[in-house]
C-alpha cells in the first residue's frame, strides 16, 4: 500500500528513543522528510537522522520559544508541515513510589501537568495554519493506557494524557472544516523498547499475561500505527483514540 508519504514533511517530537525512534523509522521507510527532535540525547538524534536521512533538531516542550523555533525553522528548510506526532514527554517521579498523590509536591505534578500537556498543545497551534493553508495535515498524539486504565501512581501523567484525549476530539472537528486534517491519539500500552529493559523485566509478564496475544508490543508495532494515521492513506479515521496494547 502507498502511504502518501514521499516528499511530506514530517516532525517527530523526542524521537532520539524509544517508541519515537521507530516512529521516525517508519516514516522515514516510506519517503517522507522527517524531522526529529531531541531534549538533551542530541548524539543519539543525530545518528539516527543520519540513518534515515533525516534532520535532527532540538527542542524543550516546557519552552513556548523553542517550539516557535523548531516550527520557523521546518518550514525554513522543506516549506511545509503535514503531519505532527506530538510523542516528546516529561517523565517525573510517580507518585506510588514513595508517596501517595497527595503528598506529591505542587511544583512536581504542577510541572509534569502542564508540560505534557501544554507542550502537544502548543506545538499543535503552531503548526495547524499550515496545514490549514495546505489543506492537508495529520497530528497524531501519543498517549498511554494509564490514562484509561489507571495506575497507582499515574494520577497526574494520567491526567496529562487524558488532555491530550479531549483535545484531539475536539480539535478533528475544527480541523476537519478546512480540508483533509486528521487529528487522533495512538495509545500504547507497556511496550519493549531500548530503554525501558527494566520495566518490562519486572512487570511485562503482567501485561503478556492480560493482553489476548500473549506478549508485549515492540516499539516498531506502535510505530506502524502512527505511521498508518498519521499517512494519506488514513482518510477516514479523525477524532479516535487508538489503543495499540496487543488487546490489553
Amino acid at each position: 500500500m502507498d502511504l502518501g508519504l514521499k516528499g511530506r514533511t514530517v516532525i517527530v517530537t523526542g524521537a532520539s528513543g524509544g517508541i519515537g525512534r521507530e516512529i521516525a523509522r517508519g516514516y522515514a521507510a516510506e519517503g517522507a522528510e522527517v524531522v526529529l527532535t531531541y531534549h538533551s540525547a542530541s548524539e543519539e538524534a543525530e545518528k539516527l537522522a543520519g540513518d534515515i536521512g533525516g534532520t535532527a533538531l532540538p527542542y524543550a516542550m516546557s519552552e513556548p520559544d523553542s517550539a516557535a523555533a523548531l516550527v520557523a525553522e521546518v518550514l525554513a528548510r522543506t516549506g511545509r508541515i503535514d503531519v505532527l506526532v506530538n510523542n516528546a514527554v516529561r517523565w517525573g517521579r510517580m507518585a506510588g513510589q514513595d508517596a501517595s498523590f497527595e503528598d506529591v509536591a505542587d511544583d512536581e505534578w504542577l510541572t509534569m501537568l502542564r508540560e505534557n500537556t501544554e507542550g502537544a498543545l502548543r506545538l499543535s497551534r503552531l503548526v495547524t495554519p499550515v496545514m490549514r493553508e495546505r489543506g492537508f495535515g495529520r497530528l497524531v498524539h501519543i498517549s498511554s493506557s494509564i490514562a484509561t486504565d489507571g495506575m497507582a501512581g499515574g494520577e497526574y501523567y494520567g491526567a496529562a494524557k487524558g488532555a491530550l484525549h479531549g483535545f484531539s476530539r475536539s480539535v478533528a472537528f475544527s480541523l476537519g472544516r478546512d480540508g483533509d486534517i486528521l487529528s487522533n491519539v495512538v495509545m500504547p500500552g507497556l511496550t519493549r523498547t531500548a530503554r525501558n529493559g527494566a520495566i518490562v523485566e519486572a512487570a511485562g509478564h503482567i501485561y503478556s499475561e492480560r493482553a489476548p496475544i500473549g506478549r508485549l508490543l515492540e516499539a516498531s508495532e506502535v510505530a506502524n500505527a502512527v505511521v498508518y494515521l498519521g499517512s494519506a492513506a488514513n482518510t477516514g479515521i479523525t477524532g479516535q483514540v487508538i489503543a495499540v496494547t496487543g488487546g490489553a
